[in-house]
């Protein structure tokens, strides 16, 4: 009985990427934050899974100079390296409130241009805007994968972000600012009992 051993070349190729990939972030941890802003500028051919070289197309050079303000300005978050990579988990939370304001501004001035209710404005127009990126992500990943898991666990994960965070935390932020506390000697000892001022 003889036995051939054959090598699997897509799992080499995988292989290959996830170690380039591995080697990548070993040495951009170590990036000067200045690096930060050139890298955001530049525009260069990449790797993909299966190890082949992707040319730049057209639409992607039209879309990196579309958002190159965009890239120039999140450049300014301080590197994963620093401060065990707080200080860059703290620039991306300020990023986003300041880039969620600005959004915010915007659909409540294209909602006044077009005489529409700013609570019409934000079931619409804003809505659409953060849910349409989540659709394209799941969809991504549904063509790239096998049997879709990823688009099955962003479709869920993202909804019930949208829902539980989205939702819950600012109406529990609006009753405890809104919220009297007070504190009564009941029968079975103290109880505190908070009311809400709606």
């Amino acid at each position: 009985m003889k036995v051939n051993i054959v090598t699997d070349n897509t799992v080499v190729k995988k292989k290959e990427a996830l170690m380039q990939l591995l080697n990548k972030m070993k040495e951009s941890e170590e990036i000067p934050y200045i690096t930060q802003f050139t890298k955001a500028c530049m525009l260069h051919p990449s790797k993909n899974e299966e190890g082949f070289i992707e040319d730049i197309e057209p639409f992607d050079a039209v879309f990196h100079f579309i958002c190159i303000g965009w890239k120039l300005f999140f450049a300014f978050i301080p590197p994963p390296h620093w401060i065990g990579g707080w200080a860059c988990f703290v620039g991306c939370l300020c990023l986003i409130g300041v880039v969620t304001a600005v959004v915010g501004e915007f659909a409540n001035l294209f909602g006044c241009v077009l005489g529409i209710k700013p609570s019409i404005t934000a079931i619409t127009f804003v809505a659409l805007g953060t849910s349409l990126p989540d659709t394209f992500a799941s969809m991504a990943a549904a063509k790239a994968d096998k049997y879709a898991d990823a688009a099955v666990g962003n479709v869920t994960g993202s909804n019930s972000v949208n829902v539980f965070l989205g939702l819950g935390l600012p109406w529990v932020i609006a009753v405890l600012s809104q919220a009297k506390f007070t504190t009564d000697l009941g029968p079975g000892g103290w109880t505190a009992s908070k009311m809400a001022k709606f």
